[in-house]
């Protein structure tokens, strides 16, 4: 995520806990579903409310492991209405009585392979369901869910994430959006391929992740559906559906497939589809510095909304109009291809890794550029923030779930990614860089599992150095050991 312009980075984020009561007590008490198929005398566990994320206690939830998504909603932009059904294929990791999955809109009904199941809501963001049959480790079984809701009325622990007119919509937003519209197991430690099937009325577009599948006009409305094979974070899913102006073509190979507002102004709308076209050349160069892109295709989306900020959407980043600077800002969405996406953090205090890494490839595309070097770069902000207590005294490995987004995430971020390229040496220090993403392509990495890498790749120990810029909550000596100077 880069959020537009230079303003504060921070989010309206807030970590949260509720306890998970008995499932019988639910099903009978609150009534919200389906309450006559019982459960065997001693059932098996009730799967977690959450993932087990410190920052997000809901985030995600235990016993499951998605692996298709497949997304089939209708979108009513005068009324606002979101209506739908999700089919979720679903690995068992423990025996099942229950579990839940994350959804903020009403629920109309649930089947659990074909069958009508129990189902309640323990609290606004969990839904609970009980198979009629109690489900076994490593078993894979279908769920669908039918909901109907106004997304743009639904907020959750200070999120209010839709983002909608009367003429145009997209669902994107981090760390979460996937409860506004579709149910899922919300957290990046659980990637699924995601097929999406969006109606709307026929002279909208729609554009998604992946590749287009197709488009069935009837009635009056178009559905158009999209497909990622690739396995994504639920958050990195999104839609967006509007009088959007579509082009593809490939680059040296690599398709690519953009998509700019046309209720963007005329002189923003051609800029717009300028620097949207250039994502796939931005793209080779990110591939000449960091290694094979991990995706099928790439592209990204220029909104007439205002999200307030641009998002590495998997495969398709959403932006908001851009004026200057927008290249530096398309040049951060697509690093997050690497870091971010393909390799997803372990746990949201992890996210230094994404958006400082991408950060330092702004730098590093500047630098390739006719720019400053790295480490002058580094230096200037280092000699700007020298007094700025409050830019040093975050721990970047722990910012606290008020502060992901922060600033000092993306910049010091950034600055300990120089301090370590100019302390271990340039070849070790892209060697580090292709090795983690090689490494860890399609899957979660912590901090730990980082200064592991950087310690066997640079062949020395780094704890000092990480300690500094990691942990520390001062800013860092100017010193060769802290890759200053």
């Amino acid at each position: 995520m880069q959020p537009d312009g230079s303003g504060a980075r921070g989010r309206r984020l807030s970590a949260y806990a509720v306890a998970l009561p008995l499932l019988l007590a639910l099903v009978t008490s609150i009534g919200l579903g389906p309450t006559s198929a019982s459960l065997a005398d001693e059932p098996a566990p009730v799967g977690g409310s959450g993932i087990g994320d410190g920052y997000f206690p809901l985030d995600g939830n235990g016993g499951i492991d998605v692996q298709r998504y497949e997304v089939h909603d209708r979108y009513e932009f005068l009324s606002r209405r979101l209506s739908g059904w999700t089919r979720l294929t679903v690995t068992a990791t423990e025996p099942l009585a229950a579990f839940n999955l994350d959804l903020l809109l009403p629920v109309r009904s649930v089947s659990v392979d074909g069958a009508e199941a129990p189902w309640s809501r323990p609290n606004r963001h969990e839904l609970q369901i009980a198979p009629v049959t109690p489900i076994a480790t490593g078993q894979t079984f279908d769920v669908v869910v039918e909901y109907v809701g106004r997304p743009g009325r639904i907020g959750w622990r200070g999120e209010s994430n839709w983002v909608a007119s009367d003429h145009e919509v997209v669902a994107v937003n981090q760390p979460h959006m996937a409860a506004w519209w579709f149910p899922s197991n919300d957290h990046p430690r659980d990637k699924a391929v995601i097929d999406v099937s969006i109606t709307v009325p026929r002279r909208k577009s729609v554009v998604s992740n992946g590749e287009l599948v197709g488009r069935v006009v009837h009635d009056g409305l178009a559905t158009t559906r999209w497909r990622s094979e690739q396995p994504m974070a639920p958050y990195l899913a999104f839609f967006a559906a509007g009088p959007f102006q579509v082009e593809r073509g490939t680059h040296q190979g690599l398709p690519w497939l953009v998509a700019v507002s046309r209720s963007v102004p005329v002189g923003d709308f051609e800029r717009s589809l300028r620097l949207m076209r250039r994502s796939a050349r931005l793209t080779r160069w990110l591939e000449s510095q960091l290694g094979t892109y991990p995706f099928g295709s790439v592209g990204g989306v220029t909104t007439s909304l205002n999200p307030g900020f641009a998002l590495e959407n998997q495969g398709r980043p959403v932006y908001p109009v851009m004026a200057g600077g927008g290249r530096t800002i398309v040049v951060h969405e697509l690093a997050h291809q690497w870091f971010g996406n393909s390799v997803s953090v372990q746990d949201w205090s992890d996210i230094w890794l994404n958006e400082g890494a991408a950060t330092f490839m702004e730098v590093r595309h500047a630098e390739t550029h006719g720019g400053p070097s790295g480490q002058q770069w580094l230096e200037s902000l280092y000699d700007e923030c020298f007094h700025d207590t409050q830019f040093w005294r975050l721990r970047l490995d722990d910012p606290g779930p008020g502060r992901i987004f922060d600033t000092a995430v993306y910049e010091r971020g950034a600055m300990t990614f120089q301090a370590l390229r100019h302390k271990i040496g340039e070849e070790p220090f892209w060697r580090l860089m292709r090795r983690w993403v090689a490494d860890n392509r399609g899957g979660n990495a912590s901090t730990a599992d980082f200064e592991a890498l950087a310690e066997q790749v640079a062949g020395t120990p780094l704890d000092e150095f990480f300690d500094v810029w990691l942990r520390g909550t001062t800013r860092p000596g100017r010193t060769a050991a802290n890759g200053l100077g």
